[in-house]
């Protein structure tokens, strides 16, 4: 599980970027949003997880909202 915070997200294109504590960055599509809303905030807190997307690059995926 990685901490981070959404750094982008491109409603129209349905992506975004997004920015672990550690400093590294991540490529999100809409549809790896954990609650299947399709869309989330620029700012916000979340968890995810690390997986190895279709073109082999490393992105997010079971992306969610940190409570609190």
């Amino acid at each position: 599980m990685i901490s981070g915070t959404v750094a982008s997200f491109d409603e129209r294109r349905g992506d975004g970027e997004f920015t672990a504590d550690d400093g590294e960055h991540f490529y999100f599509h809409c549809v790896s949003i954990a609650d299947g809303s399709r869309s989330i905030g620029v700012g916000v807190r979340a968890r995810a997880e690390r997986a190895v997307g279709h073109r082999g690059y490393d992105e997010v995926v079971d992306l969610a909202e940190e409570a609190g």
